[in-house]
């Protein structure tokens, strides 16, 4: 039997059954996306579907609500395709697996990809619902934002007619965002030349037991990056017994704070003893440095076979050196917003070729010039050790307004049903709603959803209860707008 008979929202839960059952990835969303083309056409509502994927839904509003300005409701159709790092499942053709205890739904062995998936899920369900009362509606399905926001970026807004919008793509319940960071991409490359590693012992470096998660939600958590903590005790090493690189690798998603790194290096015969001793002091080190906010850290490093080239000492020692200077984290935090991350970077995917290191950034900041200062430090530290940085997929920011109506009707909605009074806050996390705001003039938008835990992660679930709250909440704010 499936959860959706037996848990509210009925109808939304469906259709997240429905949108699970195809994979989703970020670059993967040919399948979903025609999914809701496939829903539109059933229910006789015009649609248009872009050469990202995008898809736009609208549907005329209810009676006496014809002539209404039209409201926008938006979510992506592409998720974080999270698994543990030895499971063999290839979410590109595996649909997910959902679980569900009655309280929270979750995935198998996966993420569960309920950022965004319970927007979507939400929307068709309000779109195949004729009993509710609502202004006209657009909703709006936008693709691969996880990975640089390239739906919303390359959507043609002109075919858009509202100017007032519910993006259902935030994560804590009774929290309104209202504005967000903007942020860019910094794709590093370091050139390296390689050499014979006659006469050495290999060793397989690995970083591990990270908790990781979103680098614009959890970055403020202190978490550790194993790339980074790769490159600090391999630096070290260098510095200690002149290793070589054979091979690195870590991270899979540039906005996801990396849990696992794996290097493969090459030591002198005679420092062996010493490097795993090392290696051991090391482990020591982490589990203290790290025993609050990643208590399952660790660095080991045990023998293995290699053959092939191995990076020259000098070279070996400028990328690791590279590595180990590049900051990562928070930088600097809001002096207006409490708690509120203002700049920060996060390494993420990285990769040693057979003529190159390449790894990237994801940068953020709520501030224009403070991004670009952040982008400028990372080129000139890249440059500085024989590298190139280039930018892509810069996003902008989502500035505050002051006046809202469509804001100000989330919250009264929120307390005639709740009681109580809803939390305006800002993310740092990167939004659409900023790329929208910047191709829709006069743009009123407010952000929320539902309990959702550790996203991106494994960890992944959405509170049910939540989820429905937060259904009916969007049901209660379509029949109060005008």
């Amino acid at each position: 039997m499936k959860f959706s008979s037996l848990y509210e929202p009925k109808k939304m839960l469906e259709f997240f059954e429905l949108l699970s059952s195809v994979p989703h990835g970020s670059g993967n969303t040919k399948q979903i996306s025609d999914l809701c083309v496939r829903f539109a056409k059933e229910r006789g509502l015009s649609y248009v579907q872009d050469e990202w994927n995008n898809v736009i839904i609208r549907k005329p509003g209810s009676k006496g609500k014809e002539g209404l300005e039209p409201v926008i409701l938006q979510g992506h159709l592409d998720m974080v395709c999270a698994k543990l790092p030895d499971d063999p499942v290839d979410m590109s053709v595996t649909p997910v697996k959902l679980c569900c205890d009655g309280t929270w739904l979750y995935a198998e062995t996966t993420s569960l990809g309920g950022d965004n998936i319970f927007a979507i899920a939400s929307i068709l369900a309000i779109l195949d619902d004729d009993t509710l009362s609502h202004p006209p509606i657009e909703a709006l399905f936008t693709t691969d934002e996880e990975t640089g926001m390239y739906g919303a970026n390359g959507l043609d807004a002109s075919n858009l007619k509202g100017k007032r919008m519910l993006n259902l793509d935030s994560e804590e319940e009774g929290v309104f965002t209202v504005s967000c960071a903007g942020g860019v991409r910094a794709d590093c490359r370091i050139p390296v030349t390689r050499e014979s590693p006659d006469g050495s012992a290999f060793y397989l470096v690995t970083v591990g037991g990270l908790l990781g998660g979103h680098s614009g939600m959890e970055i403020v958590k202190e978490r550790g990056n194993s790339n980074k903590i790769a490159g600090r005790a391999l630096y070290e090493a260098a510095k200690r017994f002149g290793i070589r690189l054979c091979g690195m690798s870590g991270g899979k998603f540039d906005n996801v704070i990396t849990m696992k790194t794996e290097a493969v290096v090459a030591v002198g015969m005679s420092e062996a003893a010493e490097f795993e001793e090392f290696i051991g002091n090391f482990d020591k080190i982490l589990k203290n440095e790290y025993s609050s906010s990643d208590p399952g850290v660790y660095i080991t490093a045990e023998k293995t076979k290699y053959e092939g080239g191995a990076v020259n000492a000098a070279d070996t020692e400028r990328v690791l050196g590279c590595l180990f200077v590049l900051p990562q984290g928070v930088q600097s935090m809001s002096v207006e917003i409490p708690d509120l991350p203002e700049t920060s970077l996060n390494m993420g995917v990285l990769k040693l070729g057979e003529t190159e290191l390449k790894f990237g950034f994801s940068i953020r900041s709520s501030v224009r010039t403070r991004k670009e200062e952040l982008y400028n430090k990372v080129e000139t530290i890249v440059k500085l050790c024989g590298g190139a940085v280039s930018p892509r997929n810069s996003y902008p920011e989502w500035a505050y307004k002051k006046h809202s109506p469509v804001r100000e009707t989330a919250l009264e909605a929120y307390k005639e049903l709740y009681g109580k009074e809803a939390v305006i806050s800002a993310t740092h996390g990167g939004l659409e709603c900023g790329l929208f705001a910047d191709k829709i003039k006069d743009l009123d938008c407010v952000s929320f959803g539902p309990e959702l835990c550790d996203v991106h992660s494994v960890r992944e679930r959405l509170n049910l209860p939540s989820a429905k709250r937060i259904y009916d909440l969007v049901c209660l704010i379509l029949a109060k707008l005008n």
